[in-house]
């Protein structure tokens, strides 16, 4: 038996919908007779994606002129339901994505309802979810459920589930209004940033090529890069070097940078700290290779090469190349 709504926040790289939305919206068909998407922006923009992908109803705030997501979205979810315009649902899905985490915190203080964080999967357990997260680094894995009785709100890893459209209609638009903020709302975004990328996402990529601290030197990371454009995939990175400041955060894989699902998923001169198993250990396929035959990332590889990847990544680009 499941529960009787859901709502999922929406979020859009722009004129697409996010893939961590559409990954919650496949699991809350699972969880709730009824899956309503709750986000910033114009709905009707994304209302048959939406739909697509079983949702029956959009709340959206329209243009927001430049306010910030968490404070505009939260702040109009607060009020709709506090004004009875719109019933709460039983559980809110948010993905970990920093509008995600920024629209969860507030709503957290205007409902007085507690937040799930770091969730890779939930079930239904009487009227509430429970939500499973790893813990310690991600060797033990322990469920959360919200006894509160209020709406539990949940922060979803992206790559916990798997997108699947469902042929569903075009989704309902409904107006989602913005009350005054406020000196809440006294913050505005001036500009964006956009990273410029000619391959694949990287937590999209169904082949990812990673780059640790056994690549000596900044300068070699080139050879990932190559590698990556030879097989058609993206570069990762571990943290250890985007802490050194020789790749940018984007490229960081592991627990505390992207979660990725490949199909091939290369570690080339990275170790495999815990904190980096977490963000890669779900790939279907995992090749190492390190010098040190030790390396705790051969515990979780499919395929092992022990050995320089000076020497070892070279050989690989010129032989994929020729």
């Amino acid at each position: 038996m499941g529960l009787d709504k859901i709502w999922v926040f929406g979020e859009a790289n722009g004129d697409a919908v996010a893939t961590i939305t559409l990954e919650m919206l496949a699991k809350a068909r699972e969880l709730a007779d009824t899956v309503e998407v709750f986000m910033a922006g114009d709905g009707d923009d994304y209302a048959e994606e939406l739909g697509d992908h079983g949702a029956e109803t959009v709340y959206a705030t329209g243009d927001l002129d430049g306010a910030m997501q968490g404070v505009s979205v939260a702040s109009a979810v607060a009020a709709a339901i506090d004004s009875g315009d719109v019933d709460a649902p039983d559980a809110f899905m948010l993905g970990t994505t920093q509008d995600g985490r920024d629209v969860a915190a507030r709503l957290s203080v205007k409902l007085d309802a507690p937040v799930i964080t770091n969730v890779v999967a939930l079930e239904v357990d009487g009227d509430s979810l429970l939500g499973e997260e790893p813990i310690f680094g991600g060797t033990v894995d322990v469920k959360t459920k919200n006894t509160s009785g209020k709406p539990g709100i949940f922060l979803v890893r992206p790559k916990s589930f798997a997108a699947e459209s469902t042929g569903g209609a075009e989704a309902d638009v409904e107006d989602l209004d913005v009350p005054d903020l406020g000196a809440t709302g006294g913050a505005t975004v001036t500009d964006r940033f956009i990273e410029e990328s000619d391959g694949p996402k990287l937590d999209e990529a169904a082949i990812v090529v990673s780059g640790g601290r056994g690549l000596g030197e900044k300068e070699a990371f080139a050879m990932i890069d190559d590698l990556a454009k030879a097989v058609g995939g993206a570069a990762g990175a571990s943290r250890a070097i985007v802490d050194a400041g020789w790749v940018p955060y984007s490229m960081q894989v592991g627990q505390t940078g992207k979660v990725v699902k490949p199909t091939v998923y290369i570690a080339a001169g990275i170790s495999g700290a815990t904190q980096h198993l977490v963000g890669m250990k779900g790939s279907k396929n995992i090749i190492a290779i390190n010098k040190d035959p030790e390396a705790p990332i051969f515990a979780v590889a499919d395929l092992g090469i022990v050995g320089d990847v000076h020497k070892v990544l070279p050989k690989l680009i010129e032989a994929l190349k020729g």
